[in-house]
């Protein structure tokens, strides 16, 4: 009983840390160069984003926006505008970028609510649709929190049997590199000293 109540405060912590994927960052925009955020993201994952540009003073100000995968491909792409959103399934795991830029004098404050896998989720629609509520709800949401984590747990073993087979490749390599160089110190001493105890000889100094 006490193992139960160990693993759902687990699951429940688990949780917790995928749900803050969901929070808003807050980026300052010049009218100079761009702002990127970067997400490490699996193959096959559910990704929607908001963004959203603060107009306090009503100037109206319009920014431009590209979602692009790891291989550089545009996923999204908007200019001028002031908001809107994206969402989009990845293909492949790797770095995704979204970038925002401007032409708009002085500094502007652009929101973006990027959410991630069981974030992405609308579980409000999903509830309705099949009728479950409470426990069961929420049990269901430690359920598609327990799967990502072991999606991530399969992801980084995968990741470190690839790292053991680059580290024991490349041990191997500079282990080649060593015997090589040294053998080829050791040649080129011999025939330094064979080279010189002939001069020597010549010379009649031995």
């Amino acid at each position: 009983m006490k193992s139960d109540g160990y693993i759902l405060m687990l699951n429940l912590v688990m949780m917790v840390v995928l749900v803050k994927k969901s929070e808003g960052v807050w980026l300052s925009l010049h009218a100079v160069g761009s702002k990127c955020v970067s997400e490490e993201i699996h193959g096959n994952v559910v990704c929607l984003g908001d963004y959203m540009v603060e107009d306090p003073q009503g100037s109206h100000p319009t920014i431009s926006v590209r979602v692009s995968s790891p291989y550089g491909t545009t996923i999204h792409s908007r200019e001028n505008v002031t908001h809107g959103q994206f969402a989009f399934t990845t293909s492949e795991a790797g770095l995704y970028l979204t970038c925002f830029w401007t032409n708009h004098p002085g500094e502007l404050s652009v929101n973006l609510d990027w959410r991630i896998g069981i974030a992405a989720k609308d579980w409000d629609l999903i509830a309705k649709r099949e009728k479950i509520e409470g426990v069961e709800l929420e049990l269901r949401k430690l359920e598609a929190a327990v799967e990502a984590i072991h999606e991530n747990i399969f992801d980084l073993k995968r990741r470190e049997s690839e790292m053991r087979i680059v580290n024991e490749v490349t041990n191997s390599r500079v282990a080649w590199y060593s015997f090589m160089s040294l053998s080829v110190c050791i040649v080129v001493s011999a025939l330094q000293i064979t080279h010189l105890k002939r001069f020597f000889q010549k010379k009649k100094l031995i």
